[in-house]
């Protein structure tokens, strides 16, 4: 059915789209352009690997250049590194996919998660995802014409996704769920069986799963669980993935999404109208990535694991109570002790002690209480970090 908007829009023309006007700006952003202005902080706000992409993906993409390679590609994107996402796919999660219907190489997940919600959505179509949650979310959703139904998740229970609580609030609008495990903004991991109770619930009602498992090579002593792995979800998942995180890729843009072919045709065919192809240096860089990374990748991941324990036991000590995330590179403390709300601590951390964090809620309303901060920074910084916020924390319990 058609969108039904405000009656003052159907009786006038309006300069920009009421759909677009119903998205707020990025909450990240705010923080940034005021941090821009000042000197000497230390950022744990932006979710981006301090390392540089290792050499031999950039020369990979420099050796391309000097050979001439800046045409367009096919839409669907270079048969050769959709060979090797499927390579990868089967190899780390026995997978299965046709390279050449069943998978689009796209300019980012961010683009892969737009195609997604463009291709499987109607206007009034509803799409249950978890609060909190990655920023962009929401905003794909609205975009595409559907409705976000938020899902509140808690520290108590490590921000995970239950089951129950989706099933309470799937209607016959209900059209999708979308998640993304290792969380951003949280740093939460879901276990197997957990995610299995959710394919269980999606078969049962014919639902479709979009999973954004952009960080899934970013686990901490345990194993990623790939949602189209699970019994019966291959042909009812849509899969965004990507190089930005784990290989240090996240100006290069590039990504990929795996799915039956008739979803991959239809993703492609708005692709090829709005992005046309990813670029092709880029997508030789990543040709070398899944190649030859892997040492790379695991180099990054040790050091993140240092970091991360670091992080999570400085910020315990100083009483800002953080659960242990297993995933990604964020941890998400509580800020609730000191009498402050998300975006009061992160406002005035900034302003007294030149410390750069995320308020909570620039990812859903449940952020309220915590604030995100990243550990994708040098060991050097986070030390620096904590004295910092030690100091802020005992002014304001």
């Amino acid at each position: 059915m058609p969108p039904v908007y405000p009656a003052q829009l159907q009786t006038r023309r309006n300069t920009t789209s009421y759909r677009a006007s119903q998205i707020s700006s990025s909450g990240i952003r705010k923080f940034f352009d005021l941090l821009s202005s000042m000197g000497e902080v230390v950022s744990l706000g932006v979710g981006e690997p301090d390392f540089v992409t290792p050499w031999h993906i950039r020369e990979a993409a420099i050796y391309s250049l000097g050979r001439g390679d800046t045409m367009y590609t096919s839409n669907s994107g270079l048969l050769e590194l959709r060979q090797e996402v499927a390579s990868y796919l089967h190899q780390a999660y026995h997978l299965d996919y046709d390279p050449q219907v069943e998978l689009i190489i796209t300019a980012g997940v961010s683009e892969g998660l737009d195609l997604a919600m463009r291709a499987i959505l109607d206007p009034g179509d509803e799409v249950i995802l978890p609060d909190p949650a990655y920023v962009a979310y929401p905003p794909c959703i609205l975009l595409a014409g559907g409705i976000p139904v938020p899902i509140p998740t808690r520290g108590e229970n490590q921000f995970k996704l239950k089951a129950a609580d989706i099933e309470a609030r799937i209607t016959d609008r209900t059209k999708a769920i979308l998640i993304g495990y290792p969380s951003n903004p949280t740093g939460a991991v879901m276990s197997r069986e957990e995610l299995a109770q959710i394919a269980k619930l999606a078969r049962k009602n014919n639902i479709m799963v979009v999973s954004d498992e952009i960080y899934a090579q970013l686990v901490y002593g345990i194993e990623h669980s790939c949602f189209a792995s699970l019994p019966g979800m291959r042909e009812n998942t849509i899969l965004l993935g990507g190089f930005s995180k784990a290989y240090a890729m996240t100006g290069w843009r590039i990504g990929y999404a795996a799915a039956r072919a008739e979803i991959i045709q239809v993703m492609t065919k708005i692709h090829q109208y709005t992005m046309l192809c990813a670029p092709i240096m880029a997508q030789m860089a990543a040709i070398e990535a899944l190649k030859f990374g892997e040492a790379d990748v695991q180099q990054m991941r040790q050091e993140y694991d240092r970091r991360r324990r670091v992080m999570v036991a400085g910020l315990n000590d100083i009483g800002m109570a953080c659960f242990e995330p297993k995933g990604a590179f964020y941890t998400f403390p509580a800020v609730r002790g000191t009498g402050l709300t998300s975006e009061e601590f992160a406002e005035k951390l900034l302003v007294e002690e030149k410390v750069a964090v995320v308020p909570g809620t620039a990812f859903g309303e449940c952020g309220e209480g915590h604030v995100r901060c990243c550990y994708a920074t040098s060991l050097a910084n986070i030390e620096q970090a904590l004295e910092r916020m030690s100091r802020f924390v005992d002014r304001h319990r």
